[in-house]
């Protein structure tokens, strides 16, 4: 995709982004020094084109979720809004079910998955112990659309929303849907 078109996630490859966006080179290094690598002409032509955005933040030791937020801002995107891919996922609008009180559990996986591990374990594990009509809450840096899929194969309901560049899924294994 060329420049606007591109809509800049933890996926997007960091050649990719320097490609649409050459002006983001000096916010990247500026969050990290460690990417005034990419000033090298080797590196930016292989490295660089092969690395994500949730890598590369691992590397610059830098939360993706801030990352994305402030390169989004940079180029006029949304910082808070999911992906277009994402929008299946999120919503705005609290479902029937959905009630603060019935929160029983609370996951953030955010440090986690900004540390380059997977929480799918944890999660699954969590919401096993769920009773009827009891919730999980779930925060992470991006929309966690595998676990949501594998929780939805397995009998949960869920829904996110997206609050301060965070997202908040919300599990429950529903007696009446």
């Amino acid at each position: 995709m060329i420049g606007k078109n591109l809509l800049i996630t933890p996926k997007t490859k960091v050649g990719e982004l320097l490609d649409n966006f050459p002006q983001l080179e000096t916010l990247l290094i500026e969050m990290a020094p460690a990417f005034s690598k990419l000033k090298h002409p080797v590196l930016r032509k292989t490295i660089a084109r092969v690395t994500t955005l949730q890598q590369a933040a691992i590397v610059g030791n830098v939360e993706i979720s801030q990352m994305i937020h402030r390169l989004r801002q940079a180029v006029g995107q949304s910082g808070d809004l999911a992906n277009s891919d994402d929008l299946e996922y999120v919503s705005d609008v609290l479902p029937d079910w959905f009630k603060p009180e019935k929160i029983s559990k609370r996951f953030d996986a955010v440090e986690i998955i900004n540390n380059g591990v997977s929480p799918m374990n944890d999660i699954l594990a969590l919401s096993g112990e769920l009773k009827s009509d009891e919730i999980l809450e779930l925060k992470t840096p991006f929309v966690p659309a595998p676990i949501i899929d594998v929780l939805k194969t397995k009998g949960y309901t869920v829904f996110c929303l997206c609050r301060e560049a965070r997202f908040f899924s919300y599990i429950s294994k529903l007696t009446n849907k």
